[in-house]
């Protein structure tokens, strides 16, 4: 596909709609732009959080653990991190 493209207002480009749609190029979509000596490359930058979490959520039901099950199983581990490591310096400074 070879097709050109205008520099607006702003330093806006539009990408054609060819290229949006054969890439599935969405409205917010977020690119990396690289220079390599005047020749511009695009490469979608993956939104990392929204599939740690989408892969959170499938293997916490995979596992038969409930929301709740997941944070009293936290608070019990924060509760135990603290006895190891600041219960005896509490006592300590009293």
């Amino acid at each position: 596909m070879n097709m050109s493209m205008q520099v607006r207002q702003r330093g806006t480009m539009t990408l054609p709609v060819q290229l949006r749609n054969k890439y599935n190029i969405q409205q917010g979509d977020t690119y990396h732009l690289v220079d390599i000596d005047g020749l511009f490359v695009l490469s979608p930058v993956a939104p990392i959080v929204p599939e740690l979490a989408r892969e959170i959520e499938r293997m916490r039901i995979e596992a038969g653990y409930t929301t709740e099950d997941l944070l009293l199983s936290l608070r019990e581990e924060r509760e135990r991190y603290y006895l190891e490591n600041y219960a005896d310096f509490e006592q300590a400074s009293s």
